[in-house]
């Protein structure tokens, strides 16, 4: 199919209609091809045929007249091949920068701050486009945790804008009589292609929404008051309704959901084109209903997306597609504002964000351990360095597996898991030659890699990390009808055991791995916020990253490009063989005998995640560093 779809564009591209310059079309507009046009595309087989079909495509995308946005060149995160572009991902400034997975979002948020505004007005900003253009990972129907820091009074907060269980959520609801979770075909659909466990498909795995809730505590307790709302909804409202290209990560995840997206009508009819085929890279949409959404947040507030026509559409949709949440569950819905996880690291103070989030704790924990060994003396990825890690990872998700769910539930014993005391003691069951093995429940594979994080600095130095999603690609696929938004996933989060910690529960927020962290000098001024998607792989990454950073005084871009490496309970390192300082077969080799299994996972994998964070140098000077294995941008000015 892959190949048929880019003769499809191939030919469109040579009569000249890329979408850019298309006319009007339903929801979901782009250049889309004519019927009869791309049929023959994709009957065409011979070589000869494809081999000029790609030619024509490179003239075209050459020829084709910039994109704009708001007087800015549109910057395209793929390169001539339509492939991820390896480069020009960060950026420096002293009065401001932005980092995301979104070139549209980053200058979205930057143009909030040169218009005034301060971190926290632009992170909402970030955040309402990012739902725009990343409906696949985030967007208002979904939730997540920021991170913040505040100039004036030098005080971190952390802002829970989770989803949360429907009222009328129980342990069992997806289970069958052996207790394994059944699987979910919207009828009408075709069984084959639109299947998959009702805890990710369908209204059973849909939780109450946070977003909307999270950024309007944001802008009415953080926000400058400089900036009208107007402004701040522009960039995602402009984009919703007049159009944005595609990038690879859109179309990756497209073809990825492809069968469950078209089990879902009215998702089908926005992220589908008129063929009920996936749009290509280079491809540009639009979502009109999405806007007028967002027009009614930007207008009413809050109580424009959780009460009224809006929730209404929410439970309808959720209800048709077998679900349990009530206009109840979303007028009750509460934004819980919790005290950071507190950590150190070589005298660098690490913030992040305790349960119902995991990541924070574990993050800490890990660094904590790694503190005992000398890891600026190991070259980065060689098998002393990657034992290390890996047996520090393996230990934090022993500890995760036991300890860790919402803390409005259950008892988790943060203060002894961040403890030097703790780590110490772990860090002796260590054999620096010898792969090791933890006790603890097999820990639980929970968040899928779909999810987006950010960061913002102003000149004033508040500092904001979040990280949010829908949880997998394109969440439930379950759309609020009329109105243009996806709703998420994020009930798969919790365990479909009866008897875990992270068991369903009415009004309960399931486990997570998210970790937006703000780190201090040992001076206590601001260092780096920080961020990244991708499941469980989230504080590991993260904790490489920050670990290569302080070590290695490597520069956020550097630490960022870094091959990574994820280990957990299960014991199998994965890592990445090829980029920037990669793992080599030697050291493959090496860690085999060792004892430990590995598995190689290639180069600028989204499985390692997509880092985007912002360090501020000794010298005042703002750094912006976003991941190649994302479709991210930094920006700074």
């Amino acid at each position: 199919m892959r190949r048929k779809l880019a003769l499809g564009l191939a030919l469109v591209l040579t009569a000249g209609s890329l979408a850019a310059c298309g006319g009007s079309q339903p929801a979901a507009t782009t250049a889309a091809p004519a019927p009869e046009t791309t049929a023959a595309a994709a009957e065409t087989t011979a070589a000869a045929e494809t081999t000029a079909a790609a030619e024509t495509t490179a003239a075209a995308v050459e020829e084709k007249e910039p994109e704009m946005f708001h007087g800015e060149e549109v910057w395209l995160p793929y390169d001539e091949n339509l492939e991820k572009k390896k480069g020009e991902r960060d950026a420096e400034g002293t009065k401001g920068a932005v980092a995301s997975c979104s070139w549209y979002a980053s200058k979205a948020g930057l143009d909030v701050l040169k218009a005034g505004g301060n971190a926290f007005d632009a992170a909402a900003a970030v955040s309402y486009t990012l739902g725009v253009v990343e409906p696949y990972f985030s967007g208002i129907g979904g939730g997540g945790f920021m991170t913040i820091y505040d100039a004036k009074t030098k005080e971190v907060k952390v802002i829970d804008f989770r989803e949360v269980a429907p009222a009328a959520a129980t342990p069992e609801m997806w289970l069958d009589a052996e207790g394994k979770v059944v699987d979910y075909t919207p009828e009408g659909a075709d069984p084959e292609s639109a299947k998959s466990p009702a805890s990710q498909y369908g209204g059973l795995s849909i939780g109450v929404p946070g977003e909307v809730a999270g950024m309007e505590y944001l802008l009415e307790n953080y926000g400058s008051g400089k900036i009208d709302r107007e402004k701040i909804f522009e960039s995602a409202i402009d984009l919703a309704n007049d159009g944005y290209i595609i990038g690879a990560t859109f179309k990756e995840e497209l073809d990825s959901e492809y069968g469950l997206i078209k089990g879902i009508p009215a998702l089908a009819k926005i992220y589908l084109n008129d063929l009920e085929l996936p749009y290509e890279v280079g491809d540009k949409i639009n979502n009109p209903d999405l806007a007028k959404t967002l027009e009614m947040i930007r207008d009413g507030g809050k109580d424009a997306f959780y009460t009224g026509e809006v929730a209404q559409a929410m439970v309808d949709a959720t209800q048709k597609y077998g679900g349990l949440m009530t206009m109840e569950d979303l007028a009750n819905y509460e934004v819980k504002v919790r005290e950071p996880v507190v950590g150190n690291y070589k005298g660098y103070t690490i913030y992040s964000l305790p349960p119902a989030s995991s990541g924070g704790t574990h993050l800490c924990e890990i660094l904590n351990i790694l503190e005992n060994a000398d890891m600026a003396s190991l070259e980065v990825n060689s098998p002393e360095y990657v034992h290390m890690f890996s047996e520090a990872f393996k230990i934090a998700f022993a500890d995760r597996a036991q300890y860790m769910a919402d803390t409005d539930f259950v008892d988790v014993p943060l203060k002894q898991l961040t403890s030097k005391e703790y780590a110490k003691s772990r860090f002796d069951m260590i054999d620096p030659e010898k792969s090791g093995s933890y006790v603890a429940a097999t820990p639980e594979e929970l968040e899928h890699y779909a999810t987006t994080s950010f960061s913002v600095i102003d000149e004033e130095g508040n500092m904001f990390a979040c990280t949010k999603t829908v949880n997998y690609g394109f969440g439930s696929k379950v759309v609020a009808e009329g109105y243009g938004f996806v709703l998420n996933d994020e009930m798969d989060d919790f365990s479909p055991n009866p008897e875990s910690t992270n068991c369903v529960a009415g009004g309960k927020r399931p486990l997570s791995s998210m970790s937006p962290s703000i780190v201090l000098y040992p001076d206590g001024s601001p260092f780096l916020t920080i961020g990244s998607p991708g499941a469980t792989r989230i504080f590991p990454t993260i904790a490489q990253v920050i670990q290569r950073m302080i070590d290695y005084d490597m520069d956020i871009q550097d630490a960022i490009d870094c091959a990574r490496i994820y280990d957990n309970a299960t014991e199998n390192i994965c890592y990445e063989s090829d980029g920037v300082t990669p793992v080599t077969a030697e050291t493959a080799k090496k860690l085999e005998e060792m004892g430990h299994k590995v598995t190689d996972k290639g180069a600028w994998q989204l499985f390692f995640g997509g880092v985007q964070g912002i360090e501020i140098k000794k010298d005042g000077t703002l750094r912006g560093g976003a991941d190649p294995r994302r479709d991210g941008k930094a920006l700074a000015y």
